[in-house]
C-alpha cells in the first residue's frame, strides 16, 4: 500500500476500535502522524482523501473531525459509480433496485410504526390530488413516489440497505419521468400499486409488502426497457449508426 492508504486504514482503524468517535476532534498532525508511522505530507493527503469521501470534515481554523458517519452519506459515491457506467445501465440499475426495495418492504412490514404509516398513507393521498386535479404535475409526482419507498427503506431495520436504496433512488429519476410523460396512464398505475404496498405494510405481512414491491418494481422495470428506443438519444444513436453505415 502507499502511505496515504497506510493513513486510510490507520485512520478507519482507529475509529473501528473506539479511539475515534463521530463528531470527534483529531489528535494534531504531529501527534497523530506518529501514531500512524508516516510523514505530515502523507497524513494530509490521507485526511483529504477520507474528507472526500465524507469521513472526515477539515474546518478552517478549527482542525479535522469525524463526521456524524452518516451511511447515506459514506455511500454517496455509490451513485457516482452508478454515473460513471454512463447510459445503457437503466436496466441494471432497476434491477438492483429491486432486489433491495423487496428485501426492504419485507424488513418494514413487521417494524414500521403507525406514525410512519401515516405518513406514507398522507404522501399516497397527495398522490390522488395530483392525479384528480393536476395530472401534468409528473415531478411531484415523483418526489412523492421517492419519499414513499424512502420511507419504507428508513423503517427496514438495516441502515446499510436504507443507505444503499438513497444512493440508487435519484438515478432512476430520469427513467421513471420518462416514462410517466410516455405511457398513458403510468402514474395512476404507480399510485395504485403504492397502495397495494401500502396495506401488505399495514398488515404487517412481510411476504405480501415483498411480493407487491416486486410486482411494482418488475413494471418499472419493464417499462423502462419498453422505452428505451423511443428516448431522443436512442433514436439520435441509431440515426448516427444509419449514417456511418
Amino acid at each position: 500500500m502507499s502511505r496515504t492508504d497506510d493513513v486510510i486504514n490507520g485512520i478507519k482503524q482507529l475509529i473501528l476500535r473506539g479511539e475515534l468517535r463521530p463528531g470527534q476532534r483529531l489528535p494534531v498532525e504531529s501527534e497523530l502522524a506518529a501514531t500512524l508511522e508516516v510523514s505530515r505530507g502523507s497524513l494530509r493527503e490521507g485526511v483529504r482523501a477520507l474528507s472526500i469521501l465524507g469521513v472526515l470534515n477539515t474546518r478552517q481554523g478549527d482542525g479535522t473531525y469525524v463526521t456524524s458517519l452518516d451511511v447515506s452519506k459514506l455511500l454517496a459515491p455509490l451513485g457516482f459509480l452508478v454515473d460513471l457506467q454512463g447510459e445503457g445501465q437503466a436496466e441494471q440499475v432497476h434491477a438492483i433496485r429491486r432486489l433491495l426495495e423487496c428485501e426492504s418492504a419485507r424488513l418494514a412490514a413487521p417494524r414500521i410504526t403507525g406514525d410512519a404509516l401515516d405518513e406514507a398513507d398522507a404522501l399516497l393521498d397527495e398522490a390522488q390530488l395530483i392525479l384528480d386535479t393536476k395530472p401534468e404535475e409528473h415531478e411531484r409526482i415523483i418526489e412523492i413516489d421517492i419519499a414513499f419507498h424512502r420511507l419504507i427503506a428508513d423503517h427496514s431495520g438495516n441502515t446499510l440497505l436504507a443507505g444503499m436504496i438513497e444512493a440508487l433512488a435519484g438515478r432512476t429519476v430520469r427513467e421513471r419521468l420518462w416514462r410517466s410523460l410516455r405511457e398513458d396512464g403510468a402514474d395512476r398505475r404507480a399510485h395504485e400499486e403504492h397502495l397495494a404496498i401500502w396495506r401488505a405494510l399495514r398488515s404487517g405481512d412481510a411476504d405480501a409488502a415483498r411480493v407487491r414491491m416486486a410486482n411494482h418494481l418488475i413494471g418499472v422495470e419493464e417499462a423502462v426497457r419498453r422505452l428505451a428506443d423511443e428516448r431522443p438519444e436512442a433514436a439520435d444513436h441509431s440515426n448516427a449508426t444509419t449514417s456511418a453505415s
